[in-house]
C-alpha cells in the first residue's frame, strides 16, 4: 500500500496542475481509505454489496429459500439505513434480472421523474443563464418523484417467493435497535457538514453541537422503522398515497434554499417501467445492461463495438490497449451526450450500435496517437435535426448490487439519490433524492437546436446507471456487475468487463485494477492506485492526462465453468462478497 500511494503522489506531481484545471470532474463521493479485500468463492450463492450488514441481509434470505430478487430488496432496504449517502427509498434505480429456468432477461426502470409542474426554465437564472450546480443540490426543487419502492414491488411481483413482509425484517431490526456509523458514513457527513442538511437531517445524524456522529456511534431510526413497517404491511402504495406521501410533499415544499413543486398527484401517478434490455456480442460474450433512459448499455455497447477488432493483449493496462479504449470511449460519449435520454420522450436513434455505422466511428482511431475531443456522428435513426449539444452535470452518489441465488438467477441493480445525501432533504426517516440535477440545465444550445436530455413534466433524466450481466460463449451467466460514479460508471464497467475477458482477470483483482478513462476529455486516471507509468505512456501519444480520484464502487459475481461463485468488491469501498 505504501508503494502504491507513492506512485500515486508522484503521479499527481508529475502532471501539471493547469492541466487539472481544464476537465471539471464529476465529483466523487467521499474517499474512503483503500482495503485489499480476499477475493470470496462460494459454491451455491452470493451477494456483493456495499456494506457488511447489507450483504449479510441478502445471504441471510438467500439461506431462508428466497431469490435473487427477494434479496436485492432485502440488501437495497438495509443500504438505506447504513449507507444513507448513496441510494434509498427517496431514490430511484434501475434492475437487471436473469431467470435461469425461463432463460429469460428483464430489466426494469425505477427512475425518478420530473414533477408534472417542471418546465424547462427550472434551474435558470433570470437572465436565462443556468445557476451553479451546487446552488439547487440542496433544497426542494431538485427533488423527483422517487421510483426505487415501485421497481422494487414490480420485480418482486414477478420474481419474488419469500413473503413481501419478510424481506423488511433485516432493515427494521437495524432501525429499531441501530447500527454503528461507519468510517465512510462518518466522513461524509463531516465532509458536507451540518448547514447542508435540512433540520430532521441534521438533528438525525449530528449532534446538537453540529458534529457528525462518531465511527462506532449507534445510530437507531424509529422514524424509518415506521416507515419500513407501513411498507411491509400495506405494499408501495403506503409510501405512494397517504400519510407517507403527504410527509413527502411537505419537506419538498418546506425545504430550506428552495422549495419544489412535487404534490400528491405526482406520487400516485408514478409507474415503474419493464423495458427491453440492451444486448451486444464482444468476443464471442454477450454483454446485456438497461436501455434508455440509462445511458450505460448503450455507452458500453458502443465501445466494446468499436474496440472489438482491437488486440487488447493480456497485460492488463498495457499501453496499447489503454490507448485503443481511450480513443473508442471518446467516440461513445460524444454520442451518448448528444443522443440518449429518456425514451418515452425523446427518439433515441436506433442505430447507435449499428455496426456499420460503429466501423465508420472506429476509422476515427488513430491508433498512433491521440485524437482531438470527438464529435457526435450521425447514426441510422437520426432526426433531420441533429440533437443540441448536451450541458448535462451529473454527480456520483450511487451503489450497486450483484446477486446470483442457489437456482442461477441473477440480480443486476443499481441504485442511487444521485449526490451525495441526495437533497439532503428528509421525510418519514429517508433522504430525498435530487435527481432533478441530472437534466441539462439548458434545454436549447447555442444553435438553438433543442438538448435530449432537457428537463420536462413527467421525465426521466438521463442516468448513466450500467447495470450489467455478462453471458459467456456456453450461453450462461458469466458474471454481474455494476458501479457507483456518475457518469464515470460507464468508464468503471468498462474497464471490469474488459479485465474479466480481455486479461482474464479474477472478479476481486478486475475491481482492484486502477481506475481510468475519458468522458470525451482527457484521459484520466487513477492517481492513488496506477503509478506514472501508465500516465507516461500515454503521454507519449498525446494524451492530456490528469490525475483524479476515481472511487468507483464495483461489486462483482462471476460464475466459473465448474458452477462455483467469485465475488470481488471495489478496495475503495466498504462492500464485501459472501455467499456460501
Amino acid at each position: 500500500m505504501f508503494w502504491r500511494m507513492l506512485a500515486g503522489l508522484s503521479l499527481v506531481v508529475f502532471l501539471s496542475t493547469p492541466a487539472l484545471a481544464q476537465f471539471a470532474p464529476s465529483a466523487p463521493e467521499v474517499e474512503s481509505a483503500l482495503e485489499i479485500k480476499p477475493a470470496a468463492r462460494a459454491k451455491s450463492y452470493m451477494v456483493a454489496a456495499a456494506n457488511p450488514l447489507a450483504v449479510d441481509a441478502g445471504t441471510d434470505i438467500l439461506k431462508a429459500g428466497g431469490t435473487a430478487t427477494d434479496a436485492a430488496i432485502a440488501v437495497q432496504l438495509v443500504l438505506n439505513i447504513v449507507e444513507p449517502q448513496s441510494s434509498g427509498l427517496g431514490g430511484g434505480g434501475f434492475l437487471l434480472h436473469w431467470d435461469q429456468k425461463a432463460r429469460q432477461l428483464k430489466s426494469y426502470d425505477g427512475r425518478e421523474t420530473a414533477p408534472a409542474a417542471a418546465t424547462p426554465e427550472r434551474f435558470l437564472k433570470p437572465d436565462g443563464t443556468p445557476r451553479a450546480f451546487g446552488e439547487v443540490v440542496f433544497g426542494g426543487q431538485s427533488v423527483g418523484t422517487p421510483g426505487l419502492l415501485r421497481m422494487l414491488e414490480l420485480a418482486h411481483k414477478k420474481h419474488g417467493r419469500l413473503p413481501w413482509a419478510q424481506l423488511f425484517q433485516p432493515a427494521l431490526k437495524l432501525a429499531d435497535e441501530g447500527f454503528a456509523v461507519s468510517a465512510r458514513l462518518h466522513k461524509s457527513l463531516m465532509e458536507l457538514g451540518p448547514r447542508n442538511f435540512d433540520t430532521r437531517a441534521r438533528a438525525f445524524y449530528f449532534d446538537v453541537a453540529g458534529a457528525p456522529r462518531p465511527v462506532g456511534h449507534r445510530l437507531q431510526s424509529p422514524a424509518f422503522a415506521q416507515t419500513l413497517r407501513a411498507i411491509a404491511e400495506q405494499g408501495a402504495d403506503a409510501f405512494y398515497t397517504g400519510p407517507m406521501a403527504d410527509a413527502i410533499v411537505a419537506a419538498v415544499a418546506d425545504a430550506p434554499n428552495h422549495t419544489g413543486d412535487l404534490t400528491r398527484e405526482d406520487l400516485a401517478a408514478y409507474r415503474a417501467k419493464e423495458r427491453q434490455p440492451v444486448c451486444i456480442d464482444y468476443r464471442r460474450h454477450k454483454i446485456c445492461g438497461m436501455g434508455p433512459p440509462s445511458s450505460g448499455a448503450l455507452t458500453v455497447g458502443m465501445t466494446l463495438k468499436i474496440l472489438e477488432p482491437f488486440d487488447l493483449g493480456t497485460v492488463p493496462l498495457n499501453a496499447r490497449a489503454m490507448h485503443a479504449i481511450v480513443e473508442a470511449q471518446k467516440l461513445a460519449y460524444a454520442d451518448r451526450d448528444r443522443y440518449i435520454a429518456d425514451s418515452d420522450v425523446v427518439p433515441v436513434p436506433q442505430g447507435l450500435t449499428d455496426p456499420a455505422y460503429l466501423a465508420e466511428r472506429r476509422k476515427l482511431i488513430d491508433i498512433t496517437k491521440a485524437g482531438p475531443k470527438a464529435t457526435a456522428g450521425s447514426p441510422p435513426g437520426t432526426r433531420r435535426k441533429k440533437a443540441g449539444i448536451d450541458a448535462t452535470i451529473e454527480s456520483a452518489g450511487t451503489s450497486h448490487i450483484s446477486i446470483i441465488d442457489r437456482a442461477g438467477n441473477a440480480i443486476a441493480l443499481t441504485t442511487t439519490i444521485e449526490n451525495a445525501f441526495g437533497a439532503r432533504v428528509m421525510a418519514a426517516g429517508f433522504l430525498l433524492n435530487n435527481q432533478l440535477t441530472d437534466f441539462s440545465f439548458r434545454s436549447k444550445d447555442a444553435e438553438g437546436r433543442d438538448i435530449a436530455n432537457a428537463i420536462g413534466p413527467g421525465k426521466r433524466p438521463r442516468s448513466s446507471m450500467a447495470p450489467t450481466i455478462i453471458f459467456g460463449p456456453d450461453g450462461r451467466v458469466k458474471a454481474v456487475l455494476g458501479s457507483p460514479g456518475g457518469n464515470r460508471i460507464i468508464l468503471y464497467v468498462l474497464k471490469a468487463t474488459i479485465a474479466m475477458i480481455d486479461w482474464k482477470m479474477e472478479p476481486q483483482a478486475a475491481a482492484e485494477l486502477a481506475n481510468f478513462g475519458s468522458r470525451n476529455g482527457p484521459l484520466e486516471i487513477e492517481a492513488t492506485m496506477a503509478g506514472p507509468m501508465p500516465a507516461l505512456h500515454m503521454k507519449a501519444l498525446g494524451h492530456e492526462v490528469i490525475a483524479q480520484r476515481m472511487t468507483s464502487g464495483l461489486h462483482i459475481v462471476m460464475r466459473r465453468a465448474d458452477g462455483t461463485l467469485d465475488g470481488g468488491a471495489d478496495p475503495r469501498r466498504e462492500g464485501v462478497a459472501r455467499g456460501e
